[in-house]
């Protein structure tokens, strides 16, 4: 184990992409998650970006996760299939990962949109559903109005993202929410709110 997390310290270490690109196969998940945010932190997008996508495919979640939350840093680089598939992952810290980075993509497409709207309303893990809510706030497309409306009824994390969410859209619904949310149990959605209608 120590062995492990040695070299996983050494892979944070490293500038050279060649010897971070080995190390992201490393038989160790650790090393291969700190190689592949290392890798995608200091390397160039090009010899980034294929690695990033085979860590995203990585059978540890762990590595998948990791690949996820630096995928913003790839930017149009990292690809859209791929954070549609760990929006999908099993592991509900991967997928939220996953929905805030679709949030930061620069190019979201209408395909990711749709699955951030599914993950908002659907996913059993309020987790998700939370970043998911703020992932559609970061993009502020007008057609998911209905989704964030709809999670300012959720459990008081997920209400407080959609009331800070309805920052991103304008109209007279989305100024009615924010007057209901005043009135939230929920001290945190209130503040918000107020905020906002400041």
């Amino acid at each position: 184990m120590a062995e492990g997390t040695d070299r996983a310290a050494d892979a944070a270490t490293q500038r050279d992409a060649a010897e971070l690109t080995r190390l992201a196969a490393d038989v160790d998940p650790k090393v291969r998650a700190v190689a592949v945010a290392t890798l995608v932190r200091n390397a160039p997008r090009a010899d980034a970006a294929p690695v990033w996508v085979r860590a995203a495919a990585d059978p540890d979640p762990g590595v998948r996760r990791r690949a996820a939350e630096v995928a913003p840093r790839l930017g149009r680089s990292a690809r859209i299939g791929s954070l549609l598939t760990l929006l999908g992952d099993t592991d509900a810290w991967v997928a939220e990962a996953a929905a805030f980075a679709i949030g930061e993509h620069p190019r979201p497409t209408p395909r990711t949109i749709e699955a951030l709207q599914a993950a908002a309303a659907h996913h059993e893990d309020p987790l998700v559903r939370e970043a998911a809510v703020a992932a559609l706030g970061a993009i502020g497309d007008p057609a998911t109005l209905p989704v964030v409306l709809a999670a300012c009824d959720d459990k008081p994390a997920i209400r407080r993202r959609a009331v800070l969410a309805l920052a991103a859209f304008d109209g007279d619904e989305v100024e009615a929410r924010l007057r209901a949310a005043l009135e939230d149990n929920d001290w945190q959605t209130r503040q918000a709110a107020e905020d906002l209608l400041a």
